[in-house]
């Protein structure tokens, strides 16, 4: 078992700095706590290569600028098991995200593990070890950690470098390594780890049976609440949940006494606010609203349409079968459907997935190619004369 190194002084920490930089790739993962708060609390970090790992108390440091000089080095592979997470925590003290990035949950699927695994399932697929769930739901900002705690936390990043070198070396052993090169690009957009408030209302369940006023209102009371929760570092549910905001936006109450009258409301939330959420919600009645993305609508398919897709699915799950992946990693029903409606942001006309099946799905479209069954087999083949 390797000496887990808990770094919580800066000679500690400047002696760290000294080994990443000259690594050629590092795994990483976090800890923090959000349940109380907007911001994600930074408790902890943990770093491993193959031939050390560490456990560094970021509550222990006013800043640190240093370890971030030498993560951020671009030629430095920062490896992630579904980083998304992890990333925001570094734009939020940084302004930007270390970059070249591996993440293995990305990655899985293309050597025929499912859609989407857990780091868990991934331990236990190529390690055959079960991890413990002894410490899943640690207050990690409590001090001192235990041994306990810092080797289940550890334990994130040192089973993450062995699967890190299973998967490269299966990815260059199929030529696949270039294939995820778009996807992990993708990370590096800074759009995804900060929501503008003017756009929170996009993340609102039940908004696509909404219309006219009723999304104005939507629009405006989660603009403001996004920017209340920023300045209180208050979660948004904590100020106005996602379906009061809903129902609010049914009703229109637009005086405190109607306000009141709503069912789900509690009187701390009218005291601190009612006033203020009914001039928002008359206001936004007078506005213009912004329209639902194409994708946000909802619309019903003909029978041939869904035929259609039934079809380009078919040659999907053929393509997907011939190169050992997951099919809805190649393509899901609802990219399916982006390409039927000639949607351009459609990632099966991009990257890797253009030249495995993209390009056959739009000539199948266009009549180029048909599927016919042969020995209990579809087969895919040019039309005569095209």
């Amino acid at each position: 078992m390797k000496k887990i190194n808990y770094i919580d002084t800066p000679e500690q920490l400047e002696k760290l700095c000294q080994k990443i930089a000259i690594a050629p790739w590092i795994a990483l993962d976090t800890e923090f706590l959000r349940e109380k708060t907007y911001y994600p609390k930074f408790c902890l970090l943990q770093i491993a290569t193959p031939e050390w790992v560490v456990c560094i108390d970021p509550l222990a440091f006013k800043q640190l600028d240093v370890l971030f000089e030498v993560i951020y080095n671009p030629k430095l592979i920062k490896v992630f098991h579904s980083c998304r997470q992890d990333l925001e925590i570094f734009y939020q003290l940084t302004g930007k995200v270390p970059t070249p990035v591996f993440d293995t949950q990305i990655a899985a699927p293309l050597l025929g593990i499912q859609d989407n695994p857990g780091y868990a399932m991934l331990v236990s697929t190529f390690l055959n070890v079960n991890l413990s769930k002894a410490y899943t739901r640690t207050d990690w900002s409590n001090r001192p950690l235990s041994p306990e705690q810092i080797q289940y936390a550890a334990d994130d990043v040192i089973y993450l470098c062995q699967i890190y070198e299973i998967m490269q070396a299966k990815l260059i052993e199929l030529d696949r390594v270039e294939w995820l090169t778009a996807d992990f690009k993708a990370l590096y957009n800074l759009d995804i780890y900060e929501v503008k408030p003017e756009n929170a209302w996009q993340r609102i369940k039940g908004k696509k049976k909404l219309t006219g006023k009723q999304l104005s209102i939507v629009q405006s009371l989660t603009e403001w609440r996004e920017q209340l929760a920023r300045s209180e570092n208050k979660p948004r549910n904590w100020l106005v949940r996602d379906d009061l905001i809903i129902e609010l936006a049914k009703l229109q109450p637009t005086t405190v006494s109607e306000l009141a009258a709503v069912r789900q409301i509690n009187d701390g939330l009218i005291r601190r606010y009612g006033k203020v959420l009914c001039r928002l919600i008359a206001a936004a009645k007078q506005k213009t609203i912004s329209p639902l993305k194409e994708d946000d609508k909802s619309f019903k398919k003909t029978q041939h349409q869904e035929a259609l897709l039934d079809v380009l699915s078919a040659l999907v799950k053929i393509r997907a079968d011939d190169h050992l992946i997951n099919p809805n990693l190649l393509a899901s029903r609802k990219e399916l459907e982006k390409l039927l409606f000639n949607d351009d942001d459609c990632q099966v006309l991009r990257g890797w997935r253009f030249g495995m099946v993209g390009k056959e799905l739009q000539a199948l479209l266009l009549g180029e190619y048909s599927l016919t069954i042969k020995q209990e087999k579809l087969i895919i083949s040019k039309v005569n004369g095209v």
